[in-house]
């Protein structure tokens, strides 16, 4: 009994496994005893042999849940086309080009070119004093002396008081004591910022000068308009212009005058062209600034006066080298004038020269001696007239801001 009774103990009996464990029950068993549901049936396999030394060991293959990663994409190759070019850049030009614009003034249509043509000469001495009484108020004393200029006089003082807001209101005023005159503008929007209303005074003691103006300026997208009346020359005088944008290159325009007093009608046509050069060949594109080339070609005909002009401006460099051309012919007579000017823009000066068909040259050097707002800049102005024999020098200062 004892016999068989240790060897019970000893051996483990199953359906389908007899495992001898001296008395330990192996996992094996374990598993046996367990209901089906619950039995481990993951099969492990043995590991594989290691590799004789010095050889790498083999990758072992991936799950069927994984996938091996994608192979990496080939680098670009050289033919590849450039990327198209920015369309909206395109749009922008394409729209730059065929968007009308302001053309400005009638009365300020030729003052781009005849600020070329035309300079500031003057001998002696003249001296500017700028004072700023207020971020409002501005007043200026101008000293002129040693001139040959006025008549029967050698020298000249003047003083100026300007106004200006945020609004656009502007107030100016300028006192001649010599003179014994005043000279006064006023300029304030009106219907609601759709116009400008200005009113132009003057007065002398004399009387002969003395005028009362009044002037409407009118704009929109593509056109602008001024009406005057008032009291001139010892009568009333009217007044009417209009400059129309055709094209985003082409205006045209007209003005009307009829003094009273004169019983003169006077009558003024204009046609404005503007473009720009087309690059050469020759110039790369990093050297050909924007804004090189522009032009303006402007063509007048005054018929009480039977006079046409023509004007040219040409930028060579942006803010650097401007060349302008004028030139007036008397349709009657066949005389003719012409003026051809330029400015050579530097880094803190000026230099403006013109010369025109009788041979005189004038020449205006400008420039500032500070760089902080404000400073005081010095010019020097010199006229050689060949066909009179005559030269005048003289030299300029500005004080203040």
């Amino acid at each position: 009994m004892g016999t068989s009774a240790s060897k019970s103990q000893n051996h483990v009996r199953s359906d389908t496994n007899t495992i001898e464990c001296n008395g330990l029950l192996s996992p094996a068993a374990l598993n046996s005893l367990l209901p089906h549901n619950f039995r481990n049936t993951t099969k492990c396999q043995a590991p594989p042999p290691l590799p004789p030394p010095g050889e790498t060991p083999p990758t072992p293959p991936l799950p069927k849940s994984q996938s091996a990663p994608p192979p990496p994409a080939a680098p670009p190759s050289e033919s590849t086309p450039p990327p198209p070019a920015d369309s909206i850049s395109s749009a922008i030009q394409s729209v730059e080009a065929t968007t009308y614009t302001n053309p400005g003034p009638y009365e300020h249509l030729t003052g781009s070119v005849r600020g070329l043509t035309t300079l500031d000469a003057h001998d002696g001495a003249r001296i500017n004093i700028s004072k700023q009484l207020s971020p409002y108020m501005n007043i200026v004393h101008s000293f002129w002396l040693g001139t040959t200029m006025i008549p029967e006089k050698t020298k000249s003082y003047s003083c100026v008081a300007q106004v200006a807001d945020e609004s656009g209101r502007f107030l100016y005023a300028r006192v001649d004591p010599d003179r014994k005159s005043v000279d006064g503008r006023l300029h304030s929007p009106i219907l609601g910022g759709l116009a400008m209303g200005k009113i132009i005074l003057s007065v002398s003691e004399d009387g002969q000068s003395d005028q009362l103006l009044g002037d409407v300026d009118l704009g929109g997208e593509t056109f602008t308009a001024n009406l005057k009346y008032g009291s001139a020359a010892g009568g009333k005088m009217y007044g009417v212009n209009y400059l129309q944008a055709l094209t985003p290159n082409l205006s045209v325009g007209g003005e009307g005058l009829f003094i009273e007093a004169q019983k003169a009608c006077m009558a003024n046509y204009t046609a404005s062209y503007s473009g720009t050069v087309a690059r050469p060949s020759s110039v790369t594109a990093d050297v050909w600034e924007k804004g090189s080339g522009d032009y303006q070609a402007i063509g007048t005909y005054n018929a009480a006066q039977q006079t046409v002009g023509l004007y040219y401006k040409r930028v060579v460099t942006p803010k650097r080298v401007t060349l302008g051309a004028e030139l007036q012919c008397q349709a009657a007579s066949l005389e003719s004038t012409v003026v051809l000017g330029a400015e050579f823009q530097l880094t803190r000066s000026k230099m403006s020269m013109t010369l025109d068909g009788t041979g005189k040259i004038q020449s205006v050097l400008e420039t500032k001696l500070g760089m902080a707002p404000g400073s005081p800049s010095l010019s020097f102005t010199g006229e050689v007239d060949h066909g009179n024999d005559s030269m005048r020098f003289g030299y300029g200062m500005n004080i203040g801001g």
